[in-house]
């Protein structure tokens, strides 16, 4: 398979260096040169597969061009030890539960199945011995994801950077306690100046002559594209129950990583009649599916950090996928954008009503999904991250005592180790050239 820029100015790519590289020569993000799509007979039996197996075949439609099918069983096998079920919240209205991975958010599907891609290529390489350095901008779950996923893994160093004061006190944990070979660079901005200062790294002649970079963010395919396992193991569990005909997935979005593996699962054949992005109140793209104008602005600091983008890097792929046609961008796929308040009502409704609790990215979900869904038809929101992640806000706007699991009481018990950094990018780049 090879990838090509969404910017068109760059040579094409193999997995390996689409991967290694994250970013194209032109800034663009590298796409798939073809999508292929899946088997019926496939589709016909998935309700009765594991999520692995379901896995696997999506995998190898995706990679099996550039991976042995050994290594990439091993590497989907390893990347998924848990399951992520469904849960009704209400009549035809379900949740698919992505927090059951090792840091109880979606990403950590995405960010193992990085690190061990990356890991696969790093051995057969004629440079095995040079250290990968990865370089991850997070306004939330994706630092925690990515830094407990690549944890120990010999030959790469990570370095994540997040917004000051602007991630929660768990999120911050599950990244900044680690030590070994991750490095948390707190950053005096915003998470748009985090992603700014992690593309003008990859642009940075000096640095990759010094240093062999590359991204864990949704920039890179390797880390968006397995979140695609996601929506074919939702539409196996909803086809088990009889209730897979007419299926509304709806995705809470901010930089719409997420979203875009499930659009990518769409295009190989997966049965989900339309999608809903909902959005907190940076609305750039609830704007756009209104007006056809992609406008990017500053990032607006929400009770949804995880979601606070104000130029999400994946609507370029979103775009690049439907021949940058907007009317076919919006007859698939609806908006929604909720701010703060409707956010803590819709918390509080559903808790007092069903009894489930959201955090406020599932909120948006779920408040879209319930607002948007027609006669007839079955929704799916996902609920992207533990509540309790979000402990603080959630026991205040529900007035709870929410129990932190185990695994995240156990970051908390750690010492903060983190690096203080301006939103300029040459004092990043100087840090950099002294490693």
């Amino acid at each position: 398979m090879k990838y090509y820029s969404t910017n068109g100015k760059a040579p094409l790519a193999d997995l390996e260096k689409a991967v290694v590289k994250g970013l194209a020569e032109d800034r663009g993000l590298y796409m798939p040169e073809n999508i292929y799509k899946l088997p019926q007979a496939f589709f016909d039996d998935i309700q009765d597969m594991s999520f692995q197996d379901i896995a696997y075949n999506v995998a190898a439609n995706f990679f099996g061009d550039d991976v042995d099918p050994d290594g990439l069983q091993d590497i989907v096998y390893d990347t998924l030890s848990f399951d992520c079920p469904i849960v009704k919240v209400e009549d035809n209205i379900y949740t698919l539960e992505l927090f059951h991975g090792p840091t109880l958010a979606f990403k950590d599907v995405g960010a193992r199945f990085m690190a061990r891609l990356l890991q696969y290529f790093i051995n057969r390489s004629s440079e095995a011995h040079k250290t990968v350095n990865v370089l991850v901008a997070t306004s939330g779950d994706t630092g925690s994801a990515v830094a407990n996923g690549f944890l120990g893994v010999e030959g790469i160093h990570v370095y994540v950077l997040y917004p000051k004061g602007k991630v929660s006190p768990i999120q911050e944990c599950q990244f900044t306690t680690l030590g070994k070979n991750i490095t948390a660079i707190e950053v005096d901005g915003v998470f748009d100046d985090c992603q700014a200062l992690v593309k003008s790294a990859f642009m940075d002649e000096e640095l990759n002559k010094h240093m062999k970079l590359t991204s864990a963010n949704s920039i890179n395919v390797a880390r968006f594209l397995p979140q695609a396992f996601y929506y074919f193991n939702a539409y196996a569990r909803i086809k088990k129950l009889g209730l897979a005909d007419n299926l509304v997935m709806c995705v809470p979005s901010g930089n719409f990583g997420n979203i875009c593996a499930a659009l990518f699962g769409h295009e190989m054949g997966l049965p989900i009649k339309r999608f809903i992005a909902a959005n907190n109140a940076n609305d750039i793209f609830y704007n756009y599916l209104q007006t056809g104008k992609y406008e990017p602005k500053a990032s607006i600091q929400t009770l949804a950090n995880a979601m606070d983008v104000g130029d999400p890097s994946n609507f370029a792929r979103i775009y690049n996928l439907y021949g940058q046609s907007h009317e076919r961008i919006s007859s698939l796929i609806s908006g929604a954008t909720y701010n703060d308040e409707q956010i803590r009502e819709t918390m509080r409704k559903c808790y007092s009503e069903t009894g489930y609790i959201l955090d406020p990215h599932g909120a948006c979900g779920y408040r879209a999904l319930k607002e948007g869904l027609h006669l007839g038809e079955v929704g799916i929101f996902c609920e992207t991250a533990h509540p309790a992640k979000f402990k603080e806000k959630v026991d205040d706007i529900l007035g709870i005592d929410i129990e932190i699991p185990e695994r995240l009481a156990a970051f908390m018990k750690g010492k903060k180790q983190s690096v203080p950094m301006s939103k300029d990018f040459s004092d990043f780049k100087q840090y950099l050239l002294k490693q």
